[in-house]
């Protein structure tokens, strides 16, 4: 049985295995991945669309590593905290950085305010969902909890589908943290009031999670997934279908060595998916349920 403190590890490392066993199938389709992997995606190997070294962060574990840092440094002040980090990031050069994250980013820049930030309405990407679970992990008490799950997610992503998503998320990863079985903490999330302030689509999103998993992950594909095929999020990206995903894998029983690979293999935007995934699993299962060479290699394992 694993501890709170396992749990909690396993969260922040979960997000940063998933984002790293992603990373070398991003952009890749099912049968590119199939090709690629034959045997599956059981290894960190790294490559993939921008020849990350094995382990290496992407923007999904650099940007959750900002907001992790912000509360350590500046727990008074997280949200302005975690957009400095976030900035700061930014002006590194990284090679992936989302269109709505930069145009966020670049409008704090400007304002010098979060508040003032975003990519405004109907840029629902699944950049500020990526990032989140320190929120989750930091504050207790779930009013705060939803109020900065919003205002961090917003700096970047103000659409009501990715701050109602990420305090989904948040309240998901917190009850999973304090034990309860990822069918509870799932149907406690759906029985909750405060989901209908935010797009419905964000409980159609759980709800369609619940419909995945357990026997469908095993057969998902974009097919099954629709606007990961179509639409502007064609081929992965969208906010909900990376809850969705991440809900079906979480329901999933099998231990997280084996569910994670479910996820990465999908394609698309796999080190993304494999990174809010990983962070649920690893919520539920604790720090000992990740494979050692799964953590070895990680560019930021020690220090989160």
């Amino acid at each position: 049985m694993s501890t709170t403190e396992d749990r909690v590890a396993g969260a922040l490392l979960g997000v940063h295995v998933g984002d790293a066993l992603g990373a070398g199938c991003e952009f890749m389709s099912p049968a590119q991945v199939q090709e690629h992997f034959p045997l599956g995606v059981w290894q960190i190997t790294g490559g993939g669309a921008f020849d990350w070294e094995p382990g290496a962060a992407t923007d999904d574990t650099s940007l959750t590593k900002a907001v992790l840092d912000a509360y350590l440094e500046d727990p008074d002040d997280a949200v302005r905290s975690a957009a400095d980090h976030m900035l700061a990031w930014m002006h590194t050069g990284p090679p992936d950085v989302g269109m709505a994250t930069h145009i966020g980013l670049s409008r704090y820049e400007d304002s010098n305010d979060p508040g003032k930030a975003g990519s405004g309405h109907g840029q629902a990407g699944n950049g500020s969902l990526m990032r989140t679970i320190p929120v989750a992990l930091a504050r207790a008490d779930k009013r705060q909890r939803h109020q900065e799950a919003v205002a961090i997610s917003a700096i970047t992503h103000d659409d009501a589908r990715c701050t109602g998503a990420c305090v989904a998320y948040c309240d998901l990863v917190d009850d999973l943290v304090d034990g309860l079985s990822p069918e509870d903490a799932v149907e406690k999330v759906l029985g909750h009031e405060w989901l209908d302030e935010f797009s419905p689509h964000v409980r159609r999103a759980l709800t369609f999670g619940k419909d995945l998993a357990p026997e469908s992950l095993h057969l998902a594909s974009p097919e099954i997934i629709p606007a990961m095929e179509h639409g502007p999020y064609g081929g992965g990206g969208y906010v909900l279908d990376a809850l969705t995903i991440a809900v079906g894998a979480l329901l999933t029983p099998d231990p997280f060595e084996d569910v994670l690979p479910l996820v990465v293999q999908l394609g698309g935007d796999a080190d993304t998916n494999g990174a809010i995934a990983g962070g649920l699993l690893g919520a539920r299962d604790g720090i000992d349920a990740i494979p050692d060479e799964w953590l070895e290699p990680l560019e930021h394992g020690d220090h989160f």
